[in-house]
């Protein structure tokens, strides 16, 4: 039986444009549950409100309307910036501090007034191999990193807050194909072996269907498919969602 980690119960978004005097609906009545242990992907067309969805995941954004649910509580009841430990989410963009790797993935613990770990660090040692980083960058300065090994750092540096639910926003994006593969498929076993919950925004169509358990299509601000990512990817029902993976190129193409 599936444990709820997280719900939407008719989510609403707009915004208004103060310069035009017009308001812009931006999602329109989301209902979603994620269940412990899941890994989810999300897809669908620019414009759609992916960024925003995950955005009111962990409060970056408020819903005009309805309600998120952490464990059965409206997350507007905490206290945000625990809630972003527990529901990470990993932007595209990855920005390094400056200072070396190690000083990088200490960050959260200074931040938090924690003691930070030292490199020699089971959690360290732990974070840097799940997202298949060289154990050598540790001393290297963050900032002179490759895009794909600061995304990486990136990850890992989520990675170490331990929380209950990853939101990835395109967090392949800059990694070339092995080193993708390789790193989904640890964060499958995150979900397998500790319960990690796992929500994954990406154009990557062929590996979020190698890798998701579920897959959720979202346009024009609404829910239009879900459901085992097999049949999700393969036999979809809706139009929409047929039309969207038709016009994908296959891959190698």
């Amino acid at each position: 039986m599936m444990t709820e980690v997280l719900s939407a119960e008719g989510v609403f978004k707009s915004r208004t444009d103060a310069e035009k005097g017009t308001t812009k609906e931006i999602l329109k009545g989301v209902d979603l549950s994620l269940g412990k242990g899941e890994m989810w992907a999300l897809i669908g067309p620019s414009g759609g409100g992916k960024t925003t969805l995950i955005r009111l995941f962990n409060r970056l954004e408020e819903p005009s309307a309805g309600r998120i649910l952490f464990h059965g509580r409206d997350i507007r009841e905490g206290n945000p910036l625990d809630l972003r430990r527990r529901v990470m989410l990993i932007q595209q963009k990855a920005f390094m501090f400056s200072g070396t790797v190690l000083e990088n993935l200490q960050r959260p613990f200074v931040i938090g007034g924690d003691k930070p770990p030292a490199k020699d660090d089971s959690r360290i040692r732990r974070v840097i191999d799940l997202c298949c980083l060289p154990a050598s960058l540790i001393a290297e300065d963050a900032r002179s990193l490759s895009a794909g090994q600061q995304q990486r750092v990136h990850l890992a540096r989520g990675l170490l807050c331990a929380p209950e639910i990853l939101i990835l926003d395109e967090g392949t994006s800059a990694l070339d194909r092995p080193t993708a593969e390789k790193l989904v498929a640890n964060f499958r076993s995150l979900c397998r072996e500790e319960g990690m919950t796992i929500f994954m925004v990406s154009h990557d169509l062929p590996l979020m269907e190698r890798a998701a358990d579920k897959g959720l299509y979202l346009e024009d601000g609404r829910i239009l498919e879900e459901g085992a990512a097999a049949d999700f990817f393969r036999k979809p029902k809706s139009p929409q969602l047929t039309r969207f993976l038709a016009e994908i190129p296959a891959e190698g193409e």
